[in-house]
This record gives structure tokens, sequence and C-alpha cells, in this order.
């Protein structure tokens, strides 16, 4: 009675979520790339590599162009700082004319130097990041954070149930045959139990680790009843309300002087008002190169540290939140990872077609016995 429960279970949760696994998964592993992707199909970014004598951006010129070539933005611009400094890629998270959209942020691209804008664009009309909203949110906004988690532990469920189902009561030798000159519908069934046994690991994680990113409020209720505890400090402010701005380049250098091991990642530059300087950096043991977990903040008058935020010193949760997204696009792992998880996104496809296949077989032999 169990056993036919599980399997009815486990075939219903693939008949009608199957495609949205597909879906996910596909679009999963076109984003592990999506920097790389975006990158090459926009030919205003491919330039040359700096020569070392002009490989460090130029900070305050790009924030001078920004300011210059978009007056209507002087609020706080964040500068990436890209591994190779070919460019400078910036933010703008509240342009006035995406008012109302929940996340559209202007994207511009600037030359290393910081006189000329390469490229712009907002949030969603490329095609990468356009895929990334429909991966994370199936376009829906915070309702589709939230299906997008329910999915991902649906997921889980059905892997689960699928192992419980192949578990072998004899022969393991048997339990992982495949039967090449059987019957059409004993080999999709073949078929599909090795693909979930070859991916079921790699799945779980993806699922697991894409639900807890989906549903951060949830995520956070479950760690704070284990004890795991998220330390974040409240985000400080300057000290006046205005001034003389210091340069970035000197934020830049009070921030590598008080953490000389971090790894600078994002630079946020205030506008007006009492605003500080954010510089979001890579300390040792912190998993994640692009977004990284520590923080500085400098008072944009003064050039004094106002407060930090270091992962290190942040709690058991906080730590364990950083792991994420770094397991979750596979760069937790290097490229080898990322190349895995790229197979392991289309395996949902492979799982439902050969579960669908194999289920329109058995019905056409009941239909036909019927006849």
């Amino acid at each position: 009675m169990t056993r036919r429960f599980l399997s009815r279970a486990h075939r219903w949760l693939g008949v009608c979520l199957g495609g949205p696994f597909a879906l996910i998964g596909l679009t999963g592993s076109l984003l592990i790339f999506y920097v790389e992707i975006d990158r090459a199909v926009h030919p205003a970014l491919h330039a040359p590599e700096p020569s070392r004598a002009t490989s460090s951006p130029n900070w305050d010129q790009a924030v001078s162009t920004l300011r210059r070539t978009y007056p209507d933005k002087q609020g706080p611009w964040r500068l990436e700082v890209t591994p190779d400094q070919r460019f400078i890629p910036a933010r703008y998270y509240d342009p006035p004319e995406r008012a109302g959209q929940a996340f559209a942020p202007m994207l511009v691209w600037l030359s290393a130097d910081g006189t000329h804008v390469l490229r712009h664009d907002y949030w969603g009309d490329t095609a990468m990041t356009w895929l990334y909203d429909l991966h994370y949110r199936l376009m829906l906004g915070e309702a589709g954070a939230i299906l997008i988690g329910l999915e991902g532990l649906a997921l889980i469920f059905a892997l689960l149930i699928g192992m419980v189902l192949w578990w072998p009561r004899g022969s393991w030798a048997k339990a992982l045959r495949y039967k090449s000159q059987a019957a059409p519908s004993r080999r999709l069934r073949d078929q599909h139990k090795l693909l979930g046994l070859a991916s079921i690991v790699p799945l779980l994680l993806l699922a697991g680790t894409g639900a807890m990113l989906a549903l951060p409020g949830p995520t956070a209720g479950l760690f704070s009843t284990l004890g795991l505890v998220t330390t974040v400090p409240a985000r400080p402010v300057s000290a006046g309300w205005s001034g003389r701005q210091i340069s970035v380049q000197h934020a830049v250098a009070i921030g590598q002087q008080h953490w000389p091991e971090a790894r600078l990642a994002w630079i946020e530059v205030p506008g007006p008002g009492n605003a500080a300087f954010a510089l979001r950096v890579q300390l040792p043991g912190d998993p994640s190169r692009r977004f990284p977990h520590s923080y500085i903040w400098i008072d944009q008058y003064r050039g004094t540290i106002l407060g930090t935020q270091d992962l290190r010193n942040s709690g058991g949760g906080a730590r364990i939140l950083a792991w994420l997204h770094p397991l979750h696009d596979g760069s937790a792992g290097g490229m080898w990872l990322r190349c895995f998880f790229v197979l392991a996104g289309v395996m949902p496809l492979a799982l439902w077609w050969t579960g669908r296949g194999r289920a329109q077989l058995r019905t056409r032999a009941r239909n036909g016995s019927h006849r």
C-alpha cells in the first residue's frame, strides 16, 4: 500500500511539475555562465587586455562620467571590480524611468579608464537578465519566487521518493542493470532509473540551495529554530549631510589599509546626503567571489571607517547562507563544478522525457488491452 502510494505520488509530481522542473533546470544551466555569455554577445565589451601600467581602473573618472552622462541619476552608483579589469560595470538601482518595478536597475559598462560608456541596458531587457528573472521568479515577482521555492521542495520530494522506489530489496546488480534488448517500456524505465541515480546528488544540492535562496524568510526562520545565529549590523551613515566627498580612490585605499587581506568586489559610491561609501569585500573563508558577504562603510566626507561587517564574526547562520549561491551556481568548486552543474541542469528534462514516454507506452498498452 505504501509503495503504491509513493509510486503514484512520484508519477503525479512528474506529470504536474515535470515541465517546470525542466524549464528551471535548462535556464539554470545557461545562467551558470551568464556573465560570460552576456559579454560574448556584446562586441563593445571585447576590450583588449590592459597593460600593467594602466590596469587599475579609474574609479573617480568613471563616477564623473556616469554623473555627467546621466544627470538625473545622482544617487548611489555601484561599481564592480572584475577579475580582468578590462572595463568597469556599474549599476544604478532605482532609475526613475523604471519606478514601480520590483527590480530593474540600470546597467552601464565603462572603459577601464572611466572616460567612455561602452554599453547601457536595463535589467530584464537583455536576454541573460530576462532568463535570470525567468529562472528565479518565473517573471511573476515575489509570488514567482515563492513558487520557485515550492517547486524546489517538490523536486526534492520527487527525487527522494524515486530513490525509495528504486532501492533494491534483493540484488544490487539487478537494480543497476540496463536491459538494452528489453521492451521499449522497460528500456525507458531503466533509462529513467539510471539518469535519476546519476544526478540525484547534484539535483538535491541544486534544488535545496535554490529553495533556500528563493525563500529567504522561511530559511531564516529555520536557522533561528536550529539556533544558527545570523548577525547583520545596521548600515551606518555619514556624520554630516553636506560637504566635499572624498575621492573613490581614497575610500578604496582606506578599506585596503583596514583589511589588507580582503579582495575588493564592489564599490558603492553614495550620492548627496548622509549615505556612506560601502566597500563589499571577500575575506578568507568566504566562498563567493562576485558577491561576497563582508563590508566596510566609510564616511563620505571625513573618510573615517563607520563600521564593518565581517562574515567570520557573523554567526553560523550567516556563514551557511554565504555558501548557498556559490554552491547553487557551481562557482564554489571552480570551472569543473560549473560544467558539471550545466549537465545536471539538463537532467530534469531527461527525467521528465523518459518518465513521460514510459507513462504514454503503459497507457497505450492498457487501452489496447481493453478493446
